[in-house]
């Protein structure tokens, strides 16, 4: 990446609004300069460069059969033809190696990442890593606050137009509001108030603290034939450090409602 286009999305990011409620977050349109991102779309990985999450190890067997996956290290990306290859390689230079972008994202919610963390962020043992996503027509992520590990979640929007801007990731809040969860189990919908949808819009960034209240996730995309591209970006916290873990002090129903959600989705009588 060059030195202009890596200026135009730290700056991007430095200066967004950043959203409290119900958990801290951004939205930024024109993330990437526009010749950039024209640059990464002309080198999307093909069909068969992608491979099922399944595949990965990352999820259970069976789990999300409609998202395919490119990780962004040099075992993944040696397959590519030499001139993508060379694209997707300096972008993971960026991403992976310099820690411009990961120290960039950390400034933008540092009140908010001391606050977890106390003030030894240093101590706090942070990595990222970077996936190329490619998710199609019934795929959906029910309301979740991800592992207890991740800190930061970035998603690059990576659509060819706006035709689809609904299939962008939605956030919610319990319909009981004492509702807290430290992170993994996915809930029902019907349990939860969708407040917005981070629209699903070219060259748009919606990115969002970990917190017990995160709550985020993805209609079904109903929609025949759609390609949902985008680019994973996390920065996760050692999950042996304690504080990674991010517990909740949990309000007195919150704990009998998790229980009831958990039996409902295995099928068991609550």
């Amino acid at each position: 990446m060059s030195a202009s286009a890596e200026e135009h999305v730290i700056y991007r990011i430095a200066t967004a609004p950043l959203r409290p409620y119900p958990f801290p977050h951004i939205y930024v349109e024109n993330v990437f300069p526009a010749a950039y991102y024209a640059a990464l779309r002309s080198n999307w990985p093909q069909a068969h460069e992608l491979v099922s999450l399944e595949s990965t190890g990352r999820v259970s067997k069976g789990a999300y059969p409609e998202r395919f996956v490119m990780p962004l290290h040099g075992q993944a990306l040696a397959t590519l033809p030499q001139e993508r290859r060379a694209f997707w390689q300096a972008l993971a230079q960026w991403m992976l190696d310099s820690d411009r972008l990961r120290s960039a994202v950390i400034a933008r919610f540092e009140p908010h990442v001391r606050e977890r963390f106390g003030g030894t962020l240093e101590d706090a043992g942070l990595s990222h890593e970077v996936l190329v996503l490619r998710d199609h027509t019934n795929y959906n992520l029910g309301p979740h606050t991800d592992s207890p590990s991740h800190v930061v979640s970035l998603l690059f929007y990576c659509p060819d137009d706006d035709a689809h801007a609904h299939l962008g990731t939605s956030i919610y809040v319990p319909v009981d509001p004492s509702f807290r969860c430290a992170g993994g189990p996915h809930y029902p919908h019907e349990h939860f108030q969708k407040m917005a949808t981070m629209e699903y819009r070219p060259n748009a960034l919606f990115a969002f603290m970990k917190t017990d209240r995160s709550f985020h996730g993805v209609d079904r995309i109903g929609d025949a034939d759609v390609l949902r591209d985008l680019i994973l970006y996390d920065i996760q916290a050692d999950p042996a450090d304690e504080r990674a873990q991010n517990r909740p002090a949990r309000a007195a129903g919150g704990n009998s409602l998790a229980m009831r959600m958990l039996k409902n989705m295995l099928g068991r009588k609550s």
